[in-house]
């Protein structure tokens, strides 16, 4: 069982300095996939675009510029409007994406209430998925030095 944060929200697609048109987008974030925040953008096809990145790019993002390559993300205060501008990069072209700081942050807060910083890990699953490998390799033959071979087998040759 895992929670979801979710948040609508309409990012502005930036054309030109002068010029953007708006998205409408889902900000999500599943505990079961901790490190990540998943963005979906409806734009207006059949299929929505959906990227995914570290979460704590984006809350770094907020308060000052960050990343490399894919996604970058920075904060702007043109006219006096608190943004959060994510610039996305694929090989199927660029996009430069405005959206509101503080619905982004109130977002971001409460994904850093259901997990907090630092215990992401303990949300991933691994000692229920070590205890599965666990039990499955209690069911092999057990033989001396475990399951499988090493190099310390006598060489039949010798």
């Amino acid at each position: 069982m895992y929670t979801v944060v979710e948040r609508e929200l309409e990012l502005g697609l930036v054309l030109s300095p002068e010029h953007s048109i708006p998205v409408a987008a889902r900000l999500r974030y599943r505990t079961d996939d901790p490190y990540a925040a998943h963005v979906t953008f409806h734009i207006g096809s059949d299929s929505p675009v959906s990227w995914s990145f570290a979460r704590d790019l984006l809350i770094e993002g907020v308060f000052r510029p960050c990343g490399d390559g894919d996604v970058r993300v920075w904060p702007a205060k043109p006219a006096g409007r608190s943004l959060v501008c994510i610039a996305l990069d694929s090989p199927d072209g660029q996009a430069l994406l405005e959206a509101p700081a503080a619905a982004v942050s109130a977002w971001l807060e409460r994904t850093l209430r259901v997990v907090p910083p630092g215990s992401e890990h303990r949300h991933l699953g691994l000692d229920k998925g070590l205890s599965a490998l666990f039990a499955m390799a209690s069911g092999d033959e057990l033989r001396p030095g475990g399951p499988w071979p090493t190099d310390e087998s006598p060489d039949p040759a010798a």
